[in-house]
């Protein structure tokens, strides 16, 4: 081949990976989390898949349909029972609000509450109008954001509607697309093999840090529901252990809801001291809890798989949690074939002959 047709043949690769790429963007999330759960749980699907007389379709339905109970349900079921939850609560507010305005409110409040709240309302440069049109303003701009949040809603779901279809073909199909990564790659087999048991070894990681950060932060935050005598205090836990799951909720969010409810509630005391605990310990516990659990998986040291976390989060939004190890382990990888690489070449360089040879 010509040097120009070369330069062509290069340039047409790189296009074609580019438009790729740019193909798969709208579904890199989806897919990524549906690439590490199907690596992490392909030895139970093999196992069954073997028992089952590889009717890998029908054990790959099997495992999505494990993994929409145990997950996507509870995870809508937690969603819809805080929003449930809120308006519970809140719909007293508003209709005190509506019925005998700000004063209304402000008397319902514990004491001393009423009288610091109306002190910094007179601080105002317009006084309670001012307060009474901010909260209609911001429950007007609630109201319009509603189709906003149905389409964030809608868009959640497609995006785990094709994690789950991504997750059931790649159940289906891993080994031979295994053995055609490996067949397509420049990289040998053994290279490639040791890309893919990082890969998967990340993927473990991830998840038993997730399973064990989130029972951890569960078994925290229940034994504050308990000093603070919160009402439903496993129903609270069970809605604790799947926010963990969820980073924009967090776990520590379900403490703070709890702690709303106790305030308006008259118990103001126990009220400060589980958003203290939920803040505090509840939220902050995992930045200890999940490096030190995906330690064992990752030949890593704890501080960095910790900043690997946070700079995964920082950089690529939730999806972070685990493209940021996978970064690092990716790393990882590449260092050492290039050192086993390097190593090989020194050791095929012939020794130099002695002067008197």
């Amino acid at each position: 081949m010509t040097e120009l047709g070369r330069r062509v043949l290069i340039g047409m690769a790189v296009l074609a990976v580019v438009l790729t790429l740019y193909v798969a963007l709208p579904f890199a999330e989806a897919l990524l989390m549906a690439a590490v759960l199907a690596s992490a749980f392909s030895p139970w699907f093999e196992r069954l898949a073997r028992r089952l007389k590889q009717r890998r379709m029908i054990t790959a339905g099997l495992f999505v349909t494990a993994v929409v109970f145990a997950l996507v349900l509870p995870v809508v079921a937690m969603v819809l029972a805080v929003a449930q939850q809120a308006d519970d609560a809140f719909r007293p507010i508003r209709a005190t609000f509506q019925a005998e305005g700000l004063n209304g409110v402000l008397d319902d409040l514990p004491p001393p509450l009423p009288d610091l709240a109306r002190r910094a309302i007179d601080y105002l440069p317009r006084g309670q109008q001012q307060v009474e049109e901010l909260v209609r303003s911001l429950t007007g701009k609630v109201l319009g954001g509603a189709g906003h949040l149905f389409l964030a809603t809608g868009s959640i779901v497609f995006q785990i509607t094709m994690m789950l279809v991504g997750f059931f073909f790649l159940l289906v199909d891993g080994p031979s697309l295994v053995v055609w990564l490996k067949h397509v790659s420049p990289l040998t087999d053994e290279q490639m093999g040791e890309l893919l048991r990082d890969f998967r070894d990340v993927s473990v990681a991830v998840l038993a840090g997730s399973v064990g950060t989130a029972l951890t932060q569960t078994a925290v935050a229940l034994l504050g529901y308990w000093i603070a005598g919160a009402p439903h205090a496993l129903l609270l836990a069970a809605f604790t252990f799947i926010g963990a799951f969820i980073p924009v909720v967090g776990a520590g969010s379900i403490s703070v809801l709890a702690s709303t409810l106790l305030f308006f509630g008259g118990r103001p005391t126990a009220a400060l001291f589980l958003v203290i605990w939920g803040v505090g310990v509840v939220s902050t516990i995992d930045n200890f809890v999940k490096p030190y659990l995906m330690r064992g998986r990752l030949e890593v040291n704890t501080g960095v798989i910790f900043f690997a976390l946070l700079g995964g989060i920082a950089t690529f939004g939730p999806i972070g949690l685990v493209a940021g190890p996978l970064v690092v382990a990716f790393l990882l990888a590449v260092i050492r074939i290039c050192q086993k690489e390097l190593r090989s070449v020194v050791e095929a360089e012939p020794e130099p002959l002695s002067p008197g040879v």
